[in-house]
């Protein structure tokens, strides 16, 4: 198993703000945190671009498989001990949905800016 991967836009104040909150979290410390921005091309998963990787949120989960949008979410939560919880509810079928739509919206005020 590897350590979980969590991808993001360093460059997007939101998402820093975003991902400074999780770090402090209980079980941060067992997560590689990668500002897609300014890491090495050789950090990035294989099969996805920079751009690819600013375009939506990516974590790679303990097994390998990447997760984008609101399930990249919940990967996450589910390896913070506080958010576990949070993890299993929004991971299920009547909720992800939902968060995923959510979660575009979200992108789309952000590309607006």
């Amino acid at each position: 198993m590897q350590k979980p991967m969590v991808f993001f836009d360093g460059n997007c104040p939101v998402c820093s703000r975003e991902i400074r909150f999780y770090r402090r979290r209980r079980g941060a410390e067992q997560i590689v945190w990668v500002d897609v921005n300014s890491c090495e091309s050789a950090a990035l998963p294989p099969g996805l671009d920079r751009a690819s990787l600013l375009e939506r949120f990516h974590v790679t989960d303990r097994q390998g498989n990447v997760n984008d949008g609101a399930s990249a979410f919940i990967a996450l939560w589910r390896e913070l001990p506080g958010l576990k919880l949070l993890a299993r509810i929004a991971g299920s079928k009547p909720v992800l949905p939902i968060l995923e739509v959510l979660y575009l919206l979200f992108l789309k005020l952000r590309s607006s800016r």
